[in-house]
């Protein structure tokens, strides 16, 4: 068809006269049904379109009626009988409306394709490093972004994905498709009592009347907007600038200030008397942190953005009159959501959650029109992404190319840097931050805070650090930017800039919150253990009110519990919890009864929490305790909140669940003892209360010895053990001495002597010291072999007194038959080394599966490696300093010795010709192990010795044997003997290694290392200080890998620089105080002389 009319459903459809006479669609029927206008006057057509029946549609039968468009006034009018008449209700000519209108290009087509059937020519931007472009269309059209670190296999999958789901990524506006009405319809509900407004137009100068023309343009080629005369509600157009990013700029005095530069201009609708009257939709949207947290910690990931993802959005029909705004061109409507309106938001995240219901949590996380994608592996965020841009072709959503970051590792979202290490601040917003001068007035203040304050679960003492500066901000305060305000404004810059990297939760695992309050602040850590090792998940201050000044020490601590529980819920509701708190009597406080009635509401807010508070000292809570406890200038440092001395880094013994002698105070003070306590409880505590003495404000413990000691409260432990083990007349006694020097001092508590072995056994100082032992040795691990000649031990002997020129003997010896090889040679170099093994072993044994030596530049070189790769030879190369890898070798080589010792002459230069000698000793010598000797298990038969033919043996005497087939079964006979002696040997071989390791392991300390252990490296090549004034154990360093024959590999934690050892070289590294403090060189040497080892 051609040309046709359609009947689009209203009651009277009205066509201009001119539009139907230049497409000549018929002839026009007289009808004599009236029209009424907007005045409500009744009008009579002229014409009607020929073919419609006005019986048919009983009293309002008319369908189309003409009518002509009037140039003077702007709007539509009906042709009728008599003179033309205005239509809605327009007086003397002129429409109700006070502004007039200029008109607008009208294109019945405006030639906009789409991308796909036309792709447009786009301007790229340069990228980042780590981005690239590739192209989804001919001749370098249709771009995207993707990583530049793909492999080729990687980036062929990806584009294979985008070009079959082309149509989910918009290039122009005129992709834009629109979703659904089915899915979603934004409804403006207004209440019951609004009452619609009509706003009256803006005044604008040319430059920004030009910005509006083009806009209303672009949304009406897209169909985004349409035309309309007739609505209640009317907005004003407002045009906004466009502004960067904050830059710090120069005035024209010279002097830096923070401005934000014009970029462009924005075109915005003012709906605020409009969103006054709307019904609020209360949908929620997403936290941004818990989506933060969720992506960090991943390998791969897709940052998809809508393309003007709000326009892509229908408003129901009834509502779109309400979306009406005038600007110099005419009054428009919207089809689709505008920005501006107040429930756009909540519209547009459910209908993204509707969307991709399935997908959100598991793959996929959704804020707005911000889709993050990602996954752990390629394949998986891949298949994902496949999935999402499926769906988006299905629901006609449509991707902006130009926001939107395929397969990269790292990426901004929501204002965070997220990438597999965690979650991180932006350092470009922090960069701009850093360089921003002190601001000038209460406005420049309430930014900076503003800015800062986003990334307060980054900073540390957040609340102390901005006090100074928040005290300006204060009502009828003077603006005075003190000292004190320029060094909070410092401070707070450069724990913006050293921002740690913070991890995301672990569900699976238990939290832990570590708590303080010092005079005028609390703060609190929220945390896990990864490997043991505690990491960080959110920092958390508050400044004190007022009321909250004027707690005790105790309420302010419980204070903190409940603040850090309160801040935290959303983590750890049905979590378990560990809450530190450095002050012990909120333990006690849970247990009280006559507490204040405060108190006891905040307990019972803790109850409802899987809670276990421990107490930890301030001096061990250092992360808690510096967030209530920055030091700030003017801060005067003996006040009492500091007694306890928090910035010495010392180390708790123990935990008490009150403190220890509480019952006894309160027995001797007033007569209490607990309810609960049953008879056999009293009794015992009726006699031992005997041995107390309480003299306010102190308790007194009289001995076996009828000495009487001071008690000791757990707060002032540390620093006894601390004066009586690492002080200058402490010494670094062991454990049972430190005690004993504690109590004979006049002091006590339950257990002394426990924490004094602790305190002693972690001390820094003392762990450098002592030596190892064969019971610091890691288990045995036999070589187990099946063939003889599979594996050989080789190694250098040397070097020795110059014997005919040789000076070094290369050995090897086979680990199954003990059988041994040995030449003496002039050098050690790896080329006696490559023609031992090729004469030697190669062409007289066969080729070895593996070759055991030590790490020797002879055996480690290029040319002996190449050597074995050629006859595929695996090469092992023992651990360093730890001869016991090659344990088979260093036995053969201390035989060998021992037979050329007793042989040799006194000036031992005859040891070369003495060498064959000693290999026919060895090789001819019983074996425990193997229950016979070397010889007999290679060849089969015992070796003849010259003392056989001496005094006449039984085979030098017995008559030769020439028959021929008997000669031929006693050799069958010895070849069967060969397997029987070897299979004897494997099985004596194999329980005396049983036996051995079992008494070795059983004498040995049981060492379990993990991968970011700390330990000490024993170094027995460490010489500096002569007799005991030196420490053999350097460190600490990290364990990296841990092998399954105890071997493991250690970094260490200043030069990076890793390296091999076995565990028998290793021990624990104990965190605990160092009050020396010593340095070490880049050796490991120490630069300054520690004590004598006496603990």
């Amino acid at each position: 068809m051609a040309k046709a009319l359609l009947d689009l459903g209203a009651g009277v459809s009205i066509l201009p006269g001119g539009l139907y006479d230049q497409y000549d669609f018929g002839p026009l029927a007289r009808v004599e049904t009236t029209v009424v206008l907007a005045d409500l006057s009744h009008k009579l057509p002229r014409d009607i379109v020929d073919g419609c029946n006005p019986h048919e549609y009983e009293e309002d039968g008319l369908d189309i009626c003409l009518c002509d468009f009037s140039e003077q006034v702007h709007a539509y009018a009906l042709r009728v009988e008599e003179e033309a008449q205005d239509v809605m209700a327009m007086k003397e000519g002129r429409p109700p409306w006070t502004h007039q209108f200029e008109g607008l290009p009208v294109e019945i087509d405006s030639g906009t394709k789409p991308s796909l059937e036309e792709p447009p020519k786009l301007e790229l931007k340069d990228l980042p490093g780590h981005l690239k472009y590739v192209f989804l269309g001919d001749n370098d059209t249709l771009p995207v972004i993707i990583a530049s670190n793909l492999e080729v296999a990687q980036e062929q999958a990806l584009m294979e994905v985008l070009k079959a789901n082309k149509g989910a990524i918009g290039w122009t506006i005129a992709d834009l498709k629109g979703i659904s009405p089915s899915i979603v319809m934004h409804k403006i509900i207004t209440t019951e009592d609004a009452k619609p407004t009509r706003e009256a137009q803006r005044r604008l100068n040319p430059n920004l009347r030009e910005v509006v023309k083009k806009e209303v343009i672009k949304w009406l080629d897209a169909g985004i907007i349409y035309p309309i005369s007739d609505s209640a509600w009317v907005s004003p157009t407002q045009v906004v600038p466009k502004k960067a990013g904050i830059q710090v700029v120069k005035d024209e005095s010279g002097e830096q200030i923070a401005t934000r530069p014009v970029t462009g201009w924005r075109v915005c609708i003012d709906y605020r008397k409009l969103n006054a009257a709307t019904s609020k939709d209360h949908f929620p949207l997403p936290f941004i942190d818990q989506i933060i947290e969720k992506l960090s910690g991943q390998k791969y990931y897709c940052f998809l953005d809508g393309y003007s993802g709000y326009n892509q959005i229908a408003i129901h029909p009834d509502d779109q009159h309400k979306t009406t705004f005038t600007c110099p061109y005419g009054t428009f409507a919207f089809r689709r959501m505008p920005f501006g309106l107040c429930n756009a938001p909540a519209t547009f995240q459910r209908c993204m959650m509707s969307i991709f219901s399935d997908m959100v949590g598991e793959s996929l996380e959704v804020f707005m029109d911000d889709f993050s994608i990602f996954g752990t592996t390629f394949d998986a965020c891949l298949n994902e992404l496949q999935k999402v841009l499926k769906r988006c072709v299905e629901k006609n959503l449509v991707l902006s190319w130009e926001k939107s970051h395929f397969m990269v590792q790292e990426g901004i979202v929501l204002g965070h840097v997220i990438s597999e290490r965690g979650m991180e601040v932006d350092k470009a917003k922090i960069r701009v931050i850093s360089s921003l001068p002190p601001p000038k007035n209460v406005k420049g203040v309430r930014s900076f805070l503003g800015h800062a304050g986003f990334y307060r679960r980054f900073i540390k003492g957040f609340s102390v650090i901005t006090k100074p500066l928040c005290n300006l901000l204060l009502k009828d305060v003077p603006f005075d930017f003190t000292n004190e305000c320029m060094q909070a404004f410092t401070v707070l810059k450069e724990h913006l800039v050293k921002a740690p990297i913070l991890q995301p939760p672990d569900w699976s695992k238990p939290f832990e919150i570590m708590c303080d309050a010092s005079d005028t602040t609390i703060g609190a850590v929220l945390g896990q253990r990864v490997d043991k090792k505690p990491v960080v998940i959110y920092y958390a201050s508050k400044t004190l009110s007022e009321a909250q000044l004027n707690y005790t020490t105790t309420e302010k601590e419980l204070l903190a519990v409940v603040y850090a529980l309160d801040k935290f819920r959303s983590y750890i509701w049905g979590s378990k919890v560990v809450v530190y708190s450095d002050h012990s009597a909120v333990r006690y406080l849970m247990e009280k009864k006559d507490a204040k009635p405060r108190l006891i509401r905040w307990v019972l807010l803790l109850q409802e929490f899987d809670l276990e508070i421990r107490d930890k000292k301030g001096c061990e809570n250092v992360v808690a305790d510096h967030l209530s406890r920055i030091p700030l200038e003017g801060v005067d440092d003996a006040s009492e909140i500091n007694e306890r001395f928090p910035d010495e880094q010392l180390l708790a013994v123990s935990t008490y669940v009150a403190p220890w002698y509480a019952h006894y105070v309160n027995y001797l003070a007033k007569g209490a003892i607990p309810n609960h306590w049953t008879k056999k409880r009293r009794q015992q505590f009726s006699s031992q209360v005997k041995q107390y003495i309480w003299d306010e404000p102190d308790l007194f413990k009289i001995g076996a010895d009828q000495v009487i000691r001071r008690c000791v409260p757990e707060t002032e432990v540390l620093e006894m053990l601390t004066h009586a083990h690492s002080s200058a007349c402490g010494g670094h006694f062991s454990g049972n001495k430190t005690g004993y020097r504690v109590l004979s001092s006049g002091f006590y508590w339950p257990t002394i002597f426990k924490d004094a072995r602790e305190y002693a056994r972690n001390c820094i100082n003392c762990q450098r010291m002592g030596s190892i032992s064969k019971r610091d040795e890691m288990p045995l691990q036999p070589i187990l072999v099946v063939e003889v000649f599979d594996v050989w031990g080789i190694d250098f002997m040397g070097p020795f007194p110059n014997s005919n020129g040789f000076l070094y003997i290369l050995v090897a010896v086979d680990y199954v038959s003990k059988w041994i090889e040995a030449i003496a040679t002039r050098t050690n170099d790896h080329s006696v080394v490559c023609k031992f093994v090729q004469s030697n072993i190669f062409s007289r044994f066969g080729v070895p599966r593996v070759i055991i030596s030590d790490g020797g530049s002879h055996f480690k070189i290029f040319n002996f490696g190449k050597l074995l790769k050629r006859y595929s030879v695996n090469h092992r190369v023992a651990t360093p300093y730890h001869p016991q890898t090659s344990g088979q070798v260093e036995v053969s080589n201390r035989q060998i010795k021992e037979i050329l010792m007793k042989t040799v002459r006194t000036d031992r230069k005859d040891w070369s010709s003495k060498l064959d000698d000693a290999l026919w000793a060895y090789r001819t010598a019983f074996k425990t192990p193997l229950d016979t000797t070397p010889y007999r298990m290679v060849y089969g038969k015992g070796c003849h010795l010259p003392m056989e033919l001496a005094h006449r043996a039984y085979w030098a005497i017995k008559t030769v044997n020439a028959d021929y087939d008997e000669a031929g079964r006693a050799r069958k006979l010895q070849l069967n003997e060969i397997e029987e002696i070897r299979d004897q040997a494997y099985e004596c071989a194999s329980a005396y290694k049983d036996k051995l390791k079992k008494v070795h392991d059983a004498k040995i300390k049981k060492k379990n290392f993990e991968v970011g252990q700390k330990v000490w490296l024993y170094n027995s090549r460490l010489k500096m200080f002569a007799g005991k004034l030196k420490s053999k154990w350097m460190g600490p360093y990290v364990v990296r890998r841990v092998g399954r024959f105890g071997d493991a590999d250690i970094q260490d934690e200043r030069t990076l620089k890793q390296q091999t050892v076995n565990g028998h070289r290793l021990k624990p590294y104990l965190d605990g105080n160092d009050i020396n403090n010593l340095e070490l060189d880049k050796a490991g040497y120490i630069l300054r002389p520690v004590e004598e080892e006496q603990s």
